[in-house]
């Protein structure tokens, strides 16, 4: 798996947003699937739910956001991964450790950017300017 996209990006795709276009465009990109671990299902989810809390969209639009993400993790964009919870952890200490006091990077930040060096991707999907920040720190291309 050579490419990791963290869940704002996911998030985008089925969902509407400012980062929609961009999103689209860099799906455009794949491939091959997407690594999906467990961490993206419960922040997709959650997020979804958030932006219903927020009136940015209804309990219909979540739903049929979840749907379509769904039906596309059963069409093969994206692949099951399952990387060992005991190094991701031990990656992410490491990463906040050597960066976060400079980056002032997040914990759910920090899990995926190790998640995608556990699994080995190569590349690093994300929006988010300090995610993206410890991603490039930690070898990834951006």
């Amino acid at each position: 798996m050579k490419a990791y996209a963290d869940t704002g990006l996911l998030c985008s795709l089925y969902a509407p947003d400012a980062q929609t276009t961009a999103a689209i465009a860099r799906m455009a990109r794949v491939k091959e699937p997407l690594p999906l671990i467990w961490l993206h299902q419960l922040e997709l989810r959650n997020a979804l739910r958030l932006r219903v809390f927020r009136s940015e969209i209804t309990g219909g639009q979540r739903d049929a956001a979840l749907n379509a993400f769904l039906a596309d993790a059963a069409g093969g964009i994206y692949a099951p991964a399952n990387p060992v919870l005991g190094e991701v952890m031990m990656e992410a200490e490491r990463l906040s450790a050597s960066h976060s006091d400079k980056l002032g990077t997040r914990s759910l930040d920090i899990l995926h950017v190790a998640a995608a060096l556990v699994l080995g991707a190569a590349e690093f999907w994300t929006f988010d300017k300090r995610q993206a920040a410890l991603a490039k720190a930690a070898g990834l291309k951006v």
